[in-house]
């Protein structure tokens, strides 16, 4: 836990995850968390940051930091906006992992694979993934993540707008002439 550091060192370092946890929703594209290993402490706040996460079978998640004398503060607010409370509680009180099949079930994960169809579900995700039209995938992005802390009124208002602004572009036009004509859409970005 950087013991060859200072504390103003470790303090300083710390704006480095709270720069990257805000801006991850900003990116305006989607992120795939690939977890084939173990994603504990920090790494277990990457993956509730990540639009999409695919967990090899076998992988483990968890917040083991009070198993040595430190506690989860950085990812606290990932992961209590991403998995019930009490679960949490019991995750980072106690420094227990979560398998890869339990972090879906406690919504961590999105799915889990086999090792030998991991790559290739990975691959898949990230190439139906970059089949989309860029602009749309950004204004929907950035839609998905204002719209979670408004009133619900404000939230719908908001999302109202956004697909007024979507009927504006030339991506919609392409998308359903495609969907009509049986062929791949040729996104133009507009």
């Amino acid at each position: 836990f950087a013991a060859d550091t200072s504390l103003i060192q470790r303090h300083q370092g710390s704006d480095l995850f709270l720069e990257f946890f805000r801006l991850m929703p900003r990116l305006g594209k989607p992120s795939l968390c690939a977890a084939n290993g173990h994603v504990l402490a920090g790494g277990l706040g990457l993956a509730p940051s990540c639009d999409l996460v695919i967990a090899k079978e076998g992988a483990g998640f968890g917040t083991p930091e009070i198993n040595v004398g430190a506690f989860p503060y950085m990812i606290m607010a990932l992961i209590y906006r991403n998995v019930p409370r009490k679960k949490v509680n019991e995750m980072m009180l106690l420094g227990d992992r979560l398998s890869a099949e339990e972090a879906v079930a406690y919504g961590l994960a999105n799915k889990v694979v086999p090792a030998d169809e991991f790559d290739a579900a990975v691959s898949d995700w990230a190439t139906r993934l970059a089949s989309k039209s860029p602009l749309l995938m950004k204004l929907g992005h950035d839609a998905m993540y204002r719209q979670q802390d408004m009133a619900i009124d404000d939230g719908l208002e908001f999302l109202r707008s956004q697909l007024s602004l979507t009927f504006t572009t030339e991506d919609l036009r392409e998308g359903v002439a495609a969907f009509f004509e049986k062929r791949e859409p040729r996104w133009q970005g507009r």
